[in-house]
């Protein structure tokens, strides 16, 4: 069964499943691509969740979104900022009063990266 995907759907990677027969060879060359190994037995299982894959994004294609927006996101909620205020701070010497150790207006911390 051919693959119909409208490329202006799904992206890059609709027209990535026009061309896409899974099979052994691309299940191999996945594999090496990834640079994992897999038995005889989980090749067979990830070629069928790829079939299934494809097959559900296909599913799709029988939709009609004709004068239909692309989603960007999943709620129609959007994020609701406050304004900046600047609010009681803290000075560099109340800072750096508890400090277990300093150098002039600097905390002094453990090294962690070694060369």
């Amino acid at each position: 069964m051919p693959l119909t995907i409208k490329s202006t759907q799904y992206g890059a990677f609709a027209l990535l499943l026009n061309f896409m027969e899974v099979n052994r060879e691309t299940i191999e060359k996945l594999a090496r691509l990834s640079r994992l190994h897999f038995s005889e037995e989980e090749k067979m299982e990830i070629q069928t969740d790829l079939q299934k894959m494809i097959h559900f994004v296909d599913k799709l294609n029988e939709l009609d979104t004709t004068g239909l927006e692309p989603v960007l996101h999943m709620s129609v909620e959007k994020n609701i900022l406050r304004e900046d205020v600047v609010q009681g701070a803290v000075t560099a010497e109340e800072a750096l009063s508890n400090a277990p150790e300093k150098h002039q207006s600097f905390f002094t911390v453990p090294k962690v990266i070694r060369k």
